[in-house]
């Protein structure tokens, strides 16, 4: 993700279909890993200010906002809360909840997006080594399980590629099948 601030835009990315056979962790993993590019394809290409163009005022939904949000909810559950990493958080403050959202800054764009790639590999390395039913404790759900993560993290990743459509479409026109 190189270029000048005036004429760069989102890097492609290699589509990665999820896997048809294999054991239980190589199909979750495989399946979030289909979901993360998701995402990102469907930022590939657009200026820093199309990537945080607003939905519809006063919506502050945008692709960069996404970006920015589901870098946290990487870091959040599974180096926080699974691995037990001592992070803070990437954009949520107590003073503004939605400031993933809220502050999405063009100018940040290409840094965001850096951020995100960094904390899906961050997350990878951090679930390498555990198996599925490793557990960690919820203050609000007690044990939960790196089997529940997987499953929780595809959904996540689901339901904000399909606000992605959405926002991709209404800024150049672009659709997904």
């Amino acid at each position: 993700m190189t270029g000048s601030p005036s004429d760069w835009t989102a890097p492609g990315v290699e589509r990665v279909d999820e896997p048809v056979v294999g054991d239980e962790r190589a199909m979750l993993a495989g399946f979030l890993d289909s979901a993360r590019a998701s995402l990102l394809h469907r930022c590939a290409g657009l200026t820093r200010d199309q990537l945080a163009q607003r939905s519809v005022p006063p919506a502050n939904l945008s692709l960069l906002g996404l970006v920015r949000h589901l870098s946290d909810v990487e870091r959040t559950w599974i180096r926080r809360r699974f691995a037990g990493e001592q992070l803070p958080s990437l954009y949520t403050r107590e003073d503004c909840p939605d400031a993933a959202f809220e502050q999405a800054d063009p100018a940040r764009a290409e840094a965001d997006l850096r951020c995100l790639l960094d904390e899906q590999e961050a997350a990878r390395r951090a679930i390498s080594g555990a198996a599925l039913d490793d557990t960690f404790e919820s203050e609000r759900w007690g044990p939960m399980s790196l089997r529940w993560i997987f499953i929780h993290m595809c959904r996540e990743y689901a339901g904000h590629c399909g606000h992605a459509d959405l926002l991709r479409e209404r800024i150049d026109g672009v659709t997904y099948g």
